[in-house]
């Protein structure tokens, strides 16, 4: 007995691992409305939202026979498989929640904890009829409730599709009402609508708390259920009159409690409902532990005690709820998550975090293609009216207190609310199993359509990061199922050496993915920096692209490096990482390109020289980054694909450009850093000595191919090389004068730089035919 001692001691640690891992993940149920819309200062919806779950924990308790028995039969298994089956499922259930919130891909703790109790409960089952040595599939099945794996399979996929159609419509209806600058119409229908809304959320509330409070009786909840659209009509009736009196009174936004309503109201709903993912199966494995502590044969006694109705312990629900709380205050992987969501629905354009896919790029032009046929069958008056209403011009975002602007206004922040609750208490009315995550995802993504969110500039960034969210989704219940099942298999052949082994690979990954956040955090905080710019002071906004630009060129040098060193000792994984520095610096210029642009509108005075010295610090930084990737991906695929490499002499040769570039890029940087412009003559011409010497050793190259037995693809790669050396050098030594011109016009010598040819000469008419 003394392994399931260490089984439950590690079902126990699991659980708190994930309720920690789970609340990061699911904040994005309830947060990003009340966030995206900047409706209160942070500290204010944190407050609203721990105190939904604190409420909504006690509410948790009858969901809890879902991991007893609502996956798989307890009665056909012994206690030890059914410890076994718990300790598979919360040792995956950690480390996948954990990997979704590490790349900020919202997912459903349901569906997860469903798969994994499957893929467990499939495995044991397997193994039984396998040494049973007669039996076949059905036998198997026989363990699975299929009944209710596929019900509640059906309800997660209808909300879906659903929440996608209803979430548009509202949107679209109330956006038709209210319009952009909805200040007037608020005063009109605000409060009808207002006390509609917060009719609907409390009506949510009552049906999802009546459900399974533990401190209400049966006759109580029974009260409730029975009168239930009696206290919503005297609700609406009560609300409607309230809000009027405080738009009449207080002239107050009636969208600012409705916001902060429904974050409570889902937070309520994600404690009661998905609380059951993180401590169900724990709560499961101390029952069984608890039921055969008097028994005579613990080893093959068969857990129907499983079948039987429980509530849990409103103290242990209380608790889980205060690690829950703590967790939202301070777990940066929440923040992580819920930013995903507010940017793939926000109103304006910004840095878009997921790149373009291809069946991204066609859902985008089938519905380009529908939206032009509609338009050119609707009649030219409708099409004028309904544009007035949707005339995005008029939305003009406050900044919140701490100056940040909204992602989207309060109008759409409701709406995704009051739909969000009203689908999920529709479908538990219905008693349909929910995914909240997948509900308020999908909400969330439809309302930003009618409000033209999604822009051509911004649409297959959006799309990509949706398909790749629900992606995800199904990779949560393929993973989920399998790494249960592999775990499951484990522990029950090697039991307590395969349990601590298992376990203490869970503990390092967990270790390392904390890393993994810290390094792609700092990326996404950088890339939005450079988008979203330093707010509207030009001293802050040319610093920052000063450490930017001497950032890049500083890096340049690092690839470069790297690049040289690859090549001379045929290190292709090196070379790969060189090749990949260099994508994602090609990348980050796009960002740097965008605070370039931003910083050039800020100017107060409308100068064209200033203006031109701008676009021309963005063609140099554009092209020398594009070299820069060039070179390393050239490198790359000629040994990748096991091609020869650089002879001796070309070897000697390059390895000495390389040390120039280095010395002469450096120069750059702590220049650029420095805002040291004083040398510009002396740098000028070191660089252009370099450039004459790159150009030297490309017609030597030419010349020795006619002699010397050089192949044709180690020959060719070295004049590419080289001309995308002598590339790199010209425009960073180019940036360095647009900088010039940017921080010390009065420096830069506009007569001599006149002279300069803007663009490099063509290098054919340099180079001789050899």
């Amino acid at each position: 007995m003394e392994i399931f001692v260490i089984v439950l001691v590690i079902l126990l640690a699991t659980a708190i691992i994930d309720l920690m891992v789970g609340v990061a993940n699911d904040a994005v149920n309830f947060l990003t409305s009340a966030i995206g819309a900047r409706v209160a200062p942070r500290f204010v919806i944190m407050i609203v939202a721990t105190l939904g779950i604190i409420v909504g924990v006690t509410f948790s308790s009858g969901l809890m026979e879902v991991a007893r028995n609502g996956i798989f039969n307890p009665q056909m298994l012994t206690f030890p498989e059914v410890m076994f089956i718990f300790a598979a499922t919360m040792l995956t259930d950690v480390l996948l929640l954990d990997f979704f919130n590490t790349f900020g891909l919202p997912t459903s703790t349901t569906v997860s904890l469903v798969f994994e109790l499957l893929g467990a409960a499939f495995a044991i089952a397997t193994i039984k009829v396998i040494q049973a040595g007669s039996g076949g599939v059905g036998d198997v099945f026989a363990f699975i409730n299929t009944a209710s794996v596929f019900k509640i399979i059906f309800g997660i996929v209808a909300s879906v599709v659903v929440a996608f159609i209803v979430g548009s419509l509202v949107q679209y209806l109330s956006r038709m009402l209210f319009t952009f600058d909805y200040a007037k119409q608020l005063r009109r229908f605000g409060a009808v609508w207002g006390g509609f809304a917060l009719a609907a959320l409390s009506y949510f509330i009552l049906v999802k708390g009546a459900k399974g409070a533990s401190f209400l009786d049966e006759s109580q909840a029974l009260w409730l259920k029975e009168n239930t659209l009696l206290i919503a009509g005297i609700s609406f009736l009560g609300w409607t009159l309230l809000m009027q009196i405080l738009v009449w009174t207080m002239k107050i936004n009636v969208f600012k409690p409705i916001v902060l309503a429904g974050t409570f109201a889902l937070a309520m709903a994600f404690a009661a409902n998905d609380l059951v993912n993180f401590i169900g199966a724990p709560l499961g494995g101390l029952a069984a532990f608890m039921h055969v502590q008097d028994v005579s044969d613990p080893l093959s006694q068969t857990m129907e005690s499983l079948l039987e109705p429980v509530r849990a312990n409103t103290w242990i629900l209380l608790l889980a709820g205060a690690i829950m709380a703590a967790t939202l205050w301070v777990n940066k992987k929440a923040r992580t998550v819920t930013a995903t969501s507010v940017n793939l629905g926000r109103q304006s354009d910004g840095y878009e975090r997921f790149e373009s896919i291809a069946p991204a790029r066609s859902i985008v032009r089938l519905v380009l293609a529908i939206i032009h046929f509609f338009s050119v069958i609707t009649p030219d008056a409708i099409k004028e009216k309904v544009e007035r209403r949707f005339d995005t011009s008029k939305y003009k975002p406050v900044p919140s207190e701490d100056g940040e602007v909204p992602a989207f206004d309060l109008l759409r922040a409701a709406v995704n609310l009051i739909v969000a609750a009203l689908l999920i208490s529709f479908g538990t009315s219905l008693k349909l199993p929910l995914s909240t995550t997948y509900v308020t995802f999908i909400v969330a993504m439809a309302t930003a359509l009618p409000d033209r969110a999604w822009g051509r500039d911004s649409a297959v960034y959006r799309v990509s990061g949706v398909l790749t969210v629900i992606g995800g989704w199904f990779f949560t219940a393929f993973v989920a199922a399998t790494a249960a099942a592999i775990i499951a298999t484990i522990i029950y052949f090697t039991e307590l050496v395969g349990l601590i082994l298992v376990a203490l690979l869970a503990g390092y990954l967990l270790w390392r993915s904390l890393n993994v956040h810290r390094k792609r955090e700092k990326e996404y905080q950088e890339a939005e920096r450079r988008i979203s710019g330093s707010g509207t002071n030009i001293e802050l906004a040319l610093d920052a692209l000063k450490a930017d630009f001497s950032d890049a060129v500083s890096t340049t040098i690092q690839i470069v490096n790297r690049v040289s060193e690859g090549l001379m000792t045929e290190d292709r994984l090196a070379l790969r990482e060189a090749r990949d520095m260099a994508k994602d610096l090609h990348k980050r210029g796009k960002g740097m390109m965008a605070s370039i642009f931003r910083t050039s509108q800020m100017e107060e005075k409308d100068d064209s020289i200033e203006r031109k010295t701008y676009a021309e610090a963005m063609g140099s930084l554009q092209l020398l980054l594009r070299s820069l990737r060039n070179f390393a991906g050239q490198c790359y695929s000629h040994i990748d694909n096991n091609h020869k490499g650089l002879s001796g002499f070309q070897q000697e040769e390059f390895t000495e450009i390389v040390a120039a570039m280095k010395k002469e890029l450096s120069r750059i940087s702590d220049s650029i850093a420095q805002a040291d412009f004083g040398k510009a003559d002396k740098l000028e011409n070191k660089v252009e000595d370099l450039r004459n010497r790159i150009r030297k050793a490309d017609k030597q190259q030419l010349k020795r191919s006619k002699k010397e037995k050089y192949t044709t693809r180690t020959s060719l790669l070295y004049l590419e090389i080289l001309t995308e050396c002598e590339e790199i050098v010209y425009h960073a030594e180019r940036l360095y004068h647009h900088c010039r011109e940017c921080y010390h016009p009065e420096l830069s010598g506009k007569e001599k730089m006149e002279k300069l040819p803007e663009t490099q000469p063509d290098k054919d008419s340099e180079k001789s035919p050899g």
